[in-house]
């Protein structure tokens, strides 16, 4: 695995003694928080004078060491900006450890990355966003389009076709990009169920009924009034709801949802009522593939 893992340039190799003096051998005061397949520490490497994130895979979590794996060969290969760059990688001693730049401000080829939630979007010190996480992601073929990959991810995130199919894409990870999106505008959770006249209704639905009503800001988080412009917030939900459309065809690309929420584009029109859309899964298929479902903490690193 070590061979395979040090070809090529990229993140470096540490030991487990050298992680284990960078962190005090890890004690709970320097916990982080928690993911679906292991913990991550908080610490400072010497040898390179910055303060980093170690996550440590849980033993016995076969799927959480594949995922390290594949975070290791996917995130080594990308440089952007807006992802939180992995310095380096441990298997040693049965051990399995990734060690990341250290984002202060915690949650706030074609990859897919099939887990985008609040607590895999982390703030540096400038506050700029940065996506996390890759231990789910999958390298894709643009002319191929949607793969079976396996049901990965979080509940409340998943797009309905990738539940329905197990087919992952670029759609896919738009839908939960609105997800988070309509979180932010909302201080409130993908999973949390609002009851409204007697009718239990997931956050998503709520926010389409409000918008059906014309009372979309009634669906605004109480603690964004006094700090934001009332336009922003609109505009926010309303690309979240188009991002989180039931039909992957109307979905926006997310050049397309920049553009509005930067009001480089007019908003969409989207029906008010919420769509009920089908996908058909063939029984073989969706018996035939892996699942990975999380409920993660709402953690940062």
């Amino acid at each position: 695995m070590n061979d395979n893992l040090e070809r090529g340039a990229g993140p470096r190799r540490f030991t487990c003694k050298e992680l284990n003096f960078a962190t005090n051998n890890f004690p709970s005061d320097r916990k982080l928080g928690q993911g679906g397949f292991g913990d991550v520490y908080k610490s400072y490497f010497f040898d390179l004078d910055i303060p980093i994130a170690v996550k440590k895979i849980s033993k016995g979590s076969r799927q959480g060491k594949k995922e390290y794996v594949t975070e290791v060969k996917v995130i080594s290969q990308l440089r952007h900006r807006n992802l939180v760059k992995l310095l380096g990688w441990c298997h040693d001693k049965g051990e399995f450890l990734l060690v990341y730049e250290f984002m202060p401000n915690e949650w706030e080829r074609c990859v897919v990355h099939r887990d985008i939630k609040s607590s895999n979007v982390m703030l540096d010190s400038s506050f700029n966003a940065k996506l996390g996480d890759f231990g789910l992601a999958k390298s894709m073929d643009h002319e191929l389009g949607p793969q079976t990959t396996g049901l990965a991810g979080t509940f409340g995130y998943l797009a309905p076709e990738y539940v329905s199919t197990g087919r992952a894409s670029k759609e896919s990870d738009v839908y939960s990009f609105g997800m988070v999106v309509m979180e932010i505008a909302c201080g409130k959770k993908a999973t949390e169920v609002m009851k409204e006249k007697g009718e239990e209704k997931g956050m998503i639905e709520w926010v389409w009924d409000h918008y059906g009503r014309g009372e979309l800001l009634l669906a605004m988080d109480e603690n964004l009034k006094k700090d934001i412009d009332e336009k922003q917030v609109e505009c926010l939900m309303i690309v979240g709801l188009w991002c989180a459309h039931p039909d992957v065809n109307l979905r926006p690309s997310i050049r397309q949802a920049i553009q509005v929420l930067n009001f480089e584009a007019a908003l969409p029109n989207l029906p008010p009522k919420r769509p009920v859309a089908t996908y058909h899964a063939p029984t073989l298929l969706v018996s035939s593939v892996g699942t990975s479902i999380t409920t993660s903490l709402q953690d940062g690193r």
